[in-house]
């Protein structure tokens, strides 16, 4: 395979019904990172999975044809949630996740939101702290009964 600039280009785009499956596993794979129990990360499944009625918001990170990442945010209001981030696991530390995250700063920007809200993983805090995020509190998991997410908000200046 050629190596250059050319290989490290990251396209986002729109998610596709067809895809669905394989982006709901690209989120799994990602969660895992974070040395979760199999237990877990079944747990965690359902909250992690796509349907059609998540296509509007969702859009792909693309790298030679194939997904890197996810990002998927809903608006509501003046506020915006960040639903999902994940980068395919060899692309962590490649700047996807840093693309996926100014994207969805303008996806919410784009749609009236003046905040971002994240409920992030509690190995992921340190990036949303480096991309502005600012500590908003704590929510307890939607999947994992006992655990505490931190949550962030980012200002979406007009």
């Amino acid at each position: 395979m050629p190596s250059g600039k050319a290989d490290s280009i990251v396209i986002l785009r729109a998610a596709r019904l067809a895809e669905l499956a394989e982006l709901s596993l690209l989120c799994l794979r990602s969660k895992a990172v974070w040395d979760y129990s199999p237990e877990v990360i079944a747990a965690c499944r359902a909250e992690l999975t796509l349907g059609p009625g998540d296509l509007e918001t969702t859009r792909v990170a693309e790298r030679r044809g194939h997904p890197v990442g996810v990002v998927q945010v809903t608006v509501g209001g003046r506020t915006a949630s960040l639903d999902r981030i994940f980068v395919e696991p060899h692309d962590i530390g490649t700047g996807v996740g840093t693309i996926l995250f100014a994207e969805a700063r303008t996806m919410a920007r784009d749609a009236g939101a003046k905040e971002l809200v994240v409920i992030a993983d509690p190995g992921a805090a340190g990036f949303f702290i480096r991309m502005g995020a600012r500590p908003a509190g704590e929510v307890p998991s939607g999947s994992v009964p006992g655990l505490v997410l931190p949550r962030f908000a980012l200002a979406l200046p007009g």
